[in-house]
């Protein structure tokens, strides 16, 4: 098992400062922004520089997180896709970093549900095509507002592809407040599709209500709705060993110090799944 600091933890910090907190509350990674690791570079940072520091600090970039909105299908909008693709998946081979996450949001929200597949199915294969040469993987993550919120409708969607480097993170958040997945489900998967674990709490949008992240996911582990110790015990079961994250994705929290912010997330991690 490894733990990694998730960059959505300690929002308001830069790249630098993140690879110190995590080595001095105890985890060995980091899940990595690109707004972070971007702005690093624009502004007088190098891979090098960045490789030096993982080295000094003894932390692995374990993830970076995220290529969105990759069901974007009209011609300019997808080929603009896989650029980015394509740079995120170089960021990776310089950081010596395993995994990218990718994730589609509400752009193809509007159309039927086999145009979508079909979309996602021909993006997933070009994603997943430009990683492969280089060994980079590729973590699915549904996201509860959207169309594609299901797990399984992730996982029919890597089978169908044919990928040997397409897998799926289990985000508590995401997988609860999407409501089309239960922790049964995770129970009995292939550990071997499981590329990350992102350990977090909140709520879905009440009736009426409009999705917003910095809302319903504004709480600590245990303060919302979801039932912690049964994802803990559906994802331990599988046989999983690989990467835990805790994502705090909290503004009432980020007010706190950094470095507090990192303890209490790995502490809290821990009380669970240990």
């Amino acid at each position: 098992m490894k733990l990694s600091l998730h960059g959505v933890s300690v929002w308001y910090s830069n790249a630098v400062t993140q690879l110190r907190i995590a080595h001095q509350t105890g985890y060995s990674g980091l899940e990595i922004l690109p707004e972070h690791l971007y702005r690093y570079l624009d502004n007088g940072g190098s891979y090098e520089k960045y490789r030096d520091l993982l080295a000094k600090y003894q932390i692995d970039i374990t993830c970076i997180n995220a290529l969105k909105r990759i069901g974007r299908f009209q011609p300019e909008e997808r080929a603009s896709m896989l650029r980015e693709a394509e740079k995120i998946v170089q960021a990776a081979v310089e950081l010596r970093c395993p995994v990218v996450q990718i994730m589609a949001l509400t752009e193809l929200d509007h159309l039927p549900e086999a145009a979508r597949d079909a979309i996602l199915l021909e993006n997933l294969c070009a994603i997943a095509d430009i990683g492969k040469p280089h060994g980079i993987k590729f973590q699915i993550e549904v996201v509860a507002f959207t169309a594609f919120n299901s797990l399984q409708h992730a996982i029919d969607l890597i089978k169908q592809s044919g990928k040997d480097n397409l897998g799926v993170v289990i985000d508590f958040w995401h997988l609860h407040a999407g409501g089309g997945t239960t922790p049964e489900e995770v129970a009995r998967m292939d550990k071997d599709l499981i590329y990350g674990v992102h350990f977090c709490d909140g709520r879905a949008a009440h009736p009426g209500e409009a999705w917003d992240e910095w809302v319903q996911r504004n709480y600590a582990p245990g303060e919302g709705d979801v039932d912690i110790p049964a994802w803990v015990a559906a994802v331990k079961a599988t046989g999983y060993n690989g990467v835990w994250s805790p994502e705090l994705l909290s503004p009432r929290n980020w007010e706190d110090d950094l470095w507090d912010i990192a303890s209490h997330s790995i502490e809290d991690m821990k009380k669970y799944i240990n």
